[in-house]
């Protein structure tokens, strides 16, 4: 069971998040109608993810991101971003937030995007002191299109940022949660072709049932020879990760200026908003086959390291 805390001051907003995310029989939601409230429930029973609106009186959505950051760490918190308030959502996605959804594709979007952060916060920590004296480590896989191939992919480059201190438990669930944009849009939109609606109803079906849909495109040539390439080397300093798909070349959407504030009110855009605001760099090659990645290690304003 997982507790998920809804913060709103509108009460049919916070009805309408309740039922989206109650069609999971595994939530157990609760409710605050600002973020003084939602401090004081978090004080007394730690949730699993917050979802919170932005604009509340007393303390609001980018002052309780701040403060959860730095009281509760391993606490995710996804946004309801309303129209106008795209700069104080960017503002809470670098102070810490993991992702985001408009208020007007709440039906379409919540339910999935709690999951899948939920899914990103999670990890596995065996031999976590080991891995703690390493100073680099170098990862190569090729992958079969297997969507639920991903996940564990993804869970495995976290632990390797962690244990090396490259990013805090915020920055984890965030670097998860840009990987796994970044590599769906390569075996969606490369790999096996997919248009971006279609993509859209596929990852809905990988994150609510855990079914690969495409097991039949996937046999099926040219599908069938295609692979996922990754490459990533993670350092105390920065973490690199090159991800290519052998599809058609051009294949994958174009990427997007996070600071334009109209791009986070575009549904298709949201994914590749979140892959520009997480990492520190993001490039393409000229054929739209390779997306190159960045995410360096923050310092605190004295320069050194966290």
């Amino acid at each position: 069971m997982a507790r998920i805390l809804i913060v709103d001051d509108a009460a049919m907003d916070r009805l309408l998040a309740r039922r989206l995310l109650e069609k999971n029989p595994e939530f157990i939601i609760a409710l605050a109608e600002d973020g003084a409230a939602a401090l004081e429930q978090i004080e007394e029973l730690v949730p699993d993810a917050v979802v919170t609106d932005l604009q509340m009186p007393r303390v609001d959505g980018l002052a309780l991101v701040e403060s959860i950051r730095r009281r509760f760490p391993y606490v995710p918190v996804i946004l309801m971003t309303a129209h106008g308030s795209e700069d104080i959502a960017a503002q809470a996605l670098m102070a810490g937030a993991a992702s985001y959804v408009p208020k007007t594709d709440l039906p379409a979007h919540l339910l999935d995007t709690v999951q899948q952060v939920l899914a990103a916060a999670r990890t596995h920590r065996p031999s976590h002191d080991l891995l703690a004296c390493l100073d680099a480590r170098h990862f190569e896989f090729q992958l079969d299109n297997d969507s639920r191939l991903i996940p564990p992919l993804v869970d495995t480059l976290q632990q390797a940022a962690i244990s090396m201190q490259l990013v805090d438990e915020s920055g984890r669930v965030q670097l998860g949660v840009a990987l796994e944009e970044a590599l769906l849009q390569a075996l969606f939109r490369g790999n096996l072709e997919i248009s971006a609606d279609d993509a859209d109803e596929l990852r809905h079906s990988l994150v609510s049932t855990g079914r690969d849909a495409l097991a039949d495109r996937c046999r099926t040539a040219p599908f069938d020879a295609r692979k996922l390439l990754v490459s990533a080397t993670i350092t105390r300093e920065e973490g690199r990760f090159v991800i290519r798909h052998q599809g058609p070349s051009a294949a994958l959407p174009p990427l997007v200026d996070s600071s334009d504030p109209h791009a986070m009110q575009r549904e298709q855009g949201r994914g590749w908003v979140l892959v520009s605001l997480f990492m520190d760099e993001v490039t393409c090659d000229e054929h739209g086959g390779e997306l190159r990645l960045i995410k360096r290690r923050k310092t605190n304003t004295n320069g050194r390291g966290r």
